[in-house]
């Protein structure tokens, strides 16, 4: 399981760095079009549109790698205040919680890309391109969010009861 674990762990990195790479593309993209437009009155008219797709997609590729890091938005301030085995227990709910709730989230967005290419659904705007081209990416980061909470719990287990070293950012 740790092998696996840590194969996941550099997919996780390499997406990791797709996003990084995904924001700089949209940098240089939004600037050339604000460049562009303030000196020859053109631009890139679907600039916005890919802006807002590129942010979808930074986000879908970076969370799971965010939870594999213990930096994902999380209330970790009750974990200081309960006793460590407490603390160990509630993470281990909080695994179990957060595997079923992805297994959900993935289930349904599987449903809706299937839905939307079974129907022919399009995206129209600046751009138009078939709708579950945005949408299968969806279940796909549930479904790496899902293993994620399957690795944390497995690396749980096998740690001695007490808060993990990433479970909190207050002392």
């Amino acid at each position: 399981m740790t092998r696996l674990s840590n194969a996941f762990g550099k997919l996780l990195n390499a997406l990791a760095v797709a996003a990084a790479l995904t924001l700089l593309a949209m940098v240089v993209m939004v600037t050339a079009d604000i460049i562009l437009r303030n000196l020859t009155r053109t631009g890139f008219p679907w600039a916005n549109e890919v802006s807002e797709y590129a942010l979808y997609v930074i986000t879908l590729l970076t969370a799971p790698w965010l939870l594999r890091r213990g930096q994902h938005v999380r209330i970790d301030l009750v974990l200081t205040l309960v006793p460590a085995r407490a603390a160990w227990l509630m993470e281990a709910a909080s695994d179990v919680l957060g595997f079923v709730v992805c297994l959900i989230m993935m289930r349904y967005g599987i449903k809706m890309t299937i839905d939307s290419s079974v129907m022919g659904s399009i995206t129209i705007k600046n751009l138009v391109f078939p709708e579950w081209w945005l949408l299968w990416p969806l279940p796909a980061c549930f479904a790496m969010l899902a293993a994620e909470f399957a690795f944390r719990f497995d690396r749980l287990i096998h740690s001695e009861p007490g808060r993990r070293v990433e479970a909190t950012s207050v002392g």
